[in-house]
């Protein structure tokens, strides 16, 4: 058998342009079991990266033995990547949480269900009436189903009317829901991932897709392998996979991306490559734009991003040569400075060219988190449910109508609370009770000391919903006991907009419930209703949740109503789906009509530059009438450089093995044997300068604090390094020292203006070797960090089945 965490890839099988992509179905059960053996394969779809791999889960005796990819379905033709084929296991591991915890003194201790949601309970009520709705702030994640979004975005901004709700999905994905609401009036990727069996372009800026969507870049592996590849052309500052294999590769200074996009621009209407009559008919702003990057010359921009002019104007005359050009960002524009302005670059280049709406001409602002869709969908993202515009009277009657509120019930009087605003009153005493859903920002939220310095203050009041006793769970005042994928049906939309269903397989552990059961026993015993005296929350089953969204996203540019959980068991949908239109809608805007119209925008618009919101009178004098928006910003340069105390520019992101902060992923055996703990990548030349070699033990110093981490001798630029921020804070190492190893340790609290996304990709930093490969580097101070919280004890990461061999990780 293929060794997939070796060749994580697996086999190619090569395509021309225009043809299909071929299928090939990826399998992994328990060793020693046969197909034979399963009793029944359950329908359902991989939630471990945004790609939405449609799969069944094989079931044996109760429990979860395998799966399968599903050949038919469209965004993998049977494929599943490393984590898809090995991190189901993380759901039998012997550590989930199954009964609630409350916490006694500096214990947290077992309880039934009954005290534990009394306790919360209680405490909403109390906060309540001393502080208003104000005081509860709810912090969710990008791995509930569309059902359990919709059912919280109701409870709390329909319910109790707090606008501080937002999900983790603010960390991996909020650019790219602003820069298409900054470019097209509303969010909705306009692309399809079937776009890459068409194209004759590759554009990938700040996207290592090899390692964060496995099988999205299987499918332009295929293509590259094919008869007719297309051309590729990377910007990232690491040599990474896809950098290899492209025909340029822009290895940037961090934070630069605005100026290189700027320069490409430059170079796309200095030659002439923009299609006038599709810029004429179908935009605003193009003498604005051009003037702009008139002042970009690839020089200019050479001198700003420490990559060659030449190789600036090769990568433009390819981008504007093409007839079928495909872009993809990710992390790297989307968490690295002026993210919003970067991403909106990249869909200004599709819309000069014209390409966009046609087969092989999308742009793709892709997804970090599997789910993280239904979260902007439903409105527990900072925003309001179905794309509409808080600021937009009309849209928030609509809103109070179908959920049969008053109207100002609804928080929209403001902008809804972004997740690090949420943070921050919660440090400063404001929100009082803090429910974190499904993440955990004890690892994954930036400048980590001042997180763990929030939890653990009085009064907070912290509540956790996990299948883990994570990082963060160890510091909340109540942990509920949550089901996870397999143990529950609902449905979930990848990033190109794909709807799957994905059904319960097995029972969860002991007394843990679905997200779902316990929002709606949440707001039953807070006895939340609606005008009429009724019971605000309608539903009770994820099918009548799932249907009662259906009205909610109704003439909607996200429009679900064409879709039922019947039709979703034959494969996923693209939405919008309609009565009239079922079978979905591959790709946006082939009319070329945009979604601007001041009756149907999400957003009015921001200055990207200060963040400022544009009026709605202000943009009803645009005259958008449908058109896209072309927009344009000067380069700033990042608010924390490299100088002569700290040398190096840092940058965090993904391992191929790893999901988000290992929650899932270091419980099966396989993906954790391959990559067991962080590292921090050196180009060769730094490494010499310091006499670090390969897996000496480096320290990593920020202003902010520190890590203690092997060094990686890469082909990162000179001055970068790279730590992947799945790591948690502390590790047990030789002779029972400890010292920190997470990354966010090092990054700075500091955010787009526009999306609001923090910044991970440029922190600076020094690195001092501290140890030999085969030493041990002396014990961390604790001071400034925290170890886990006194009186918990924290179960061994367990697995299940013995694992393959595995193999140092590919592409790093």
């Amino acid at each position: 058998m293929l060794d997939r965490i070796a060749d994580p890839w697996g086999a190619r099988t090569p395509y021309g342009r225009d043809e299909p992509w071929p299928t090939r179905v990826d399998q992994r059960l328990d060793p020693g079991l046969a197909e034979g053996d399963v009793e029944r394969w359950v329908h359902s779809a991989c939630v471990l990266c945004a790609n939405g791999c449609a799969l069944d889960i094989a079931v044996k005796d109760g429990r979860m033995v395998g799966v399968r990819g599903r050949g038919a379905d469209h965004p993998n033709h049977g494929r599943l990547g490393p984590k898809g084929l090995f991190g189901w296991q993380a759901n039998r591991a012997r550590d989930r949480l199954t009964r609630p915890l409350v916490r006694r003194g500096d214990k947290l201790v077992e309880t039934d269900w009954d005290t534990a949601m009394g306790a919360i309970v209680a405490r909403s009520r109390e906060i309540q009436a001393k502080h208003g709705a104000g005081g509860l702030g709810f912090y969710n994640s990008g791995q509930l189903l569309l059902e359990e979004y919709y059912t919280l975005a109701l409870l709390t901004r329909g319910g109790l009317g707090t606008p501080h709700v937002d999900g983790n999905t603010r960390l991996c994905t909020a650019t790219a829901a602003q820069s298409m609401r900054e470019s097209f009036g509303c969010d909705g990727q306009p692309g399809s991932m079937s776009d890459v069996d068409r194209c004759d372009t590759l554009f990938l800026v700040g996207y290592n897709v090899a390692e964060t969507q496995t099988v999205f870049w299987m499918r332009m592996l295929d293509r590259l392998e094919g008869p007719d590849p297309p051309r590729l052309v990377v910007v990232d500052p690491r040599r990474s996979v896809p950098a290899r294999r492209a025909d340029v590769h822009l290895p940037i200074k961090g934070g630069t991306n605005v100026a290189l996009l700027n320069a490409i621009l430059h170079e796309i209407l200095r030659n002439g490559w923009l299609d006038r009559a599709f810029v004429d008919a179908h935009t605003i702003g193009l003498d604005a734009l051009a003037a702009l990057v008139d002042r970009y010359p690839p020089a200019r921009a050479a001198s700003i991003c420490g990559v060659p002019a030449d190789r600036i104007r090769e990568a433009a005359r390819i981008l504007g040569s093409s007839e079928r050009l495909f872009s993809a960002c990710l992390q790297g524009v989307y968490q690295s400075n002026q993210a919003t302005a970067a991403a909106v670059q990249v869909n200004n280049i599709h819309l000069v060219r014209g390409m966009i709406g046609r087969p092989g001409c999308g742009v793709i602002q892709s997804n970090g988190q599997p789910t993280s869709q239904n979260t902007r969908e439903t409105g527990c993202n900072g925003e309001m449910p179905g794309f509409r515009n808080h600021r937009n009277r009309r849209h928030m009657e609509e809103l109070a109508r179908i959920w049969n509120v008053d109207p100002l019930v609804i928080p929209s009087w403001g902008a809804p609370t972004h997740a690090m605003k949420i943070l921050r009153y919660a440090a400063e005493g404001s929100i009082k009770l803090l429910w974190i859903i499904a993440t955990n920002p004890a690892v994954s939220i930036p400048e980590l000391r001042r997180l763990r310095s929030t939890l653990d203050q009085e009064p907070l009041f912290v509540v956790v919903q996990d299948a883990f006793l994570t990082e963060t769970a160890r510091h909340a005042d109540i942990v509920l006991p949550a089901a996870i994928w397999g143990e529950k049906t609902g449905t979930f939309t990848n990033t190109d907009r794909t709807v799957h269903l994905t059904e319960k397989a097995v029972e969860p552990p002991g007394e843990a419930r679905s997200d779902l059961d316990i929002f709606l026993d949440y707001a039953r015993r807070m006895d939340l209703r609606d005008k009429d005296g009724a019971p605000l929350i309608k539903w009770r089953t994820p099918e009548e949740a799932f249907e009662a969204w259906k009205l909610c996203s109704k003439g909607r540019p996200c429009d679900y109503t064409g879709i039922t959980y019947d039709r979703l068991r034959g494969g996923g949908i693209q939405w919008p789906s309609t009565e009239e239109r079922p079978e979905g809608t591959p790709r946006l805007y082939a009319d070329h009509r945009f979604f601007s119209d001041p009756e149907v925008a999400q957003d009015f618009g921001h200055d990207l530059d200060t963040g400022g919101a544009r009026s709605e009178t202000e943009f009803r004098a645009l005259n958008p009438a449908g058109r896209a928006f072309l927009r344009a910003s000067e380069y700033l340069p990042p608010i924390e450089e490299a100088d002569d105390d700290y040398p190096f520019l840092l940058t965090t992101g993904r391992t191929i093995y790893h999901f988000h902060t290992r929650t899932k992923t270091a419980r099966a055996p396989q993906l954790q044997r391959a990559a067991p703990d962080a590292w921090v990548e050196i180009a060769a030349p730094d490494a010499r300068r310091l006499s670090i070699e390969e897996g000496d033990w480096v320290r990593v110093e920020s202003p902010r604090g520190h890590v203690v981490v092997r060094a990686r001798i890469s082909e990162i630029r000179e001055g970068a390094v790279f730590i992947p921020f799945h790591y948690g804070t502390w590790d047990e190492g030789p002779e029972g020292h400890r010292w920190p190893r997470a990354a966010n340790e090092l990054t700075i609290s500091a955010w787009d203006p526009v999306s609001k996304q923090p910044c991970f990709k440029v922190a600076k930093v020094k690195l001092l070797r501290v140890a030999a490969s085969g030493g041990v580097p002396s014990p961390a101070p604790t001071t400034g960090a925290a170890a886990p919280a006194p009186g918990v004890v924290v179960p061994p990461t367990v697995g299940g089945p013995a694992a393959e061999a595995s193999n140092p990780t590919p592409g790093r």
